[in-house]
């Protein structure tokens, strides 16, 4: 099993980063889309922890920057009918690993819903079978997201038809703008984040 990739980014491209190691081998890693926002720069170095999926018709290295978020995918492959790249769809469309712990821990159906892929039967599917596999990641993962505060501009910004990924983003803009502590506050400053966003 590869567990951890470390080295240097030399190409990305959609959602996988080539990273290259000092041994001279070059993976192949597909990420989530908060990961690849936040890699550095090609050259520069990165270490990604990993999980390989083998199947029958190939081998697939999917890694994270936080090994709570690569649990949480660990934990979606466990669903019936979840393969790898819904998982990796999952955290992507939903800004993290922490938020879908919650919206799995919350029977939050119509928050995983709009992830492109998942109807309400497989949403259903994976609240039932995993609301209790993720007792343990609850604390460490969520703790380590948004504060409460945050997590209800994202869900006031979702409710107003606004993509999760990009609710994420914009509360996260916001409260590095003005660090707001206050949900109106904090959605009236998240909704000119995305107004301005090109």
């Amino acid at each position: 099993m590869i567990a951890a990739v470390r080295g240097t980014v030399t190409a990305t491209s959609g959602d996988r980063v080539t990273v290259a190691t000092a041994s001279g081998v070059s993976y192949d890693v597909s990420v989530p889309l908060g990961v690849l926002e936040r890699l550095p720069r090609d050259g520069q170095g990165v270490e990604l922890v990993t999980t390989l999926v083998v199947r029958e018709d190939g081998w697939a290295l999917y890694g994270f920057d936080d090994p709570a978020e690569r649990a949480v995918f660990q934990r979606l492959l466990s669903a019936t009918g979840v393969g790898p790249r819904l998982a990796l769809a999952l955290i992507s469309a939903l800004g993290g690993g922490a938020r879908v712990v919650s919206a799995i821990r919350d029977h939050d159906v119509a928050t995983l819903c709009t992830v492109p892929g998942v109807g309400k039967k497989t949403a259903e599917r994976v609240v039932v079978e995993l609301k209790d596999k993720l007792a343990d990641l609850t604390r460490s993962d969520v703790a380590a997201g948004r504060p409460p505060v945050a997590e209800q501009a994202v869900r006031a910004l979702v409710a107003l038809g606004y993509p999760a990924a990009e609710a994420d983003r914009a509360v996260r803009g916001a409260l590095a703008d003005d660090g707001a502590n206050e949900p109106e506050k904090l959605i009236r400053r998240a909704l000119q984040v995305l107004t301005r966003a090109p």
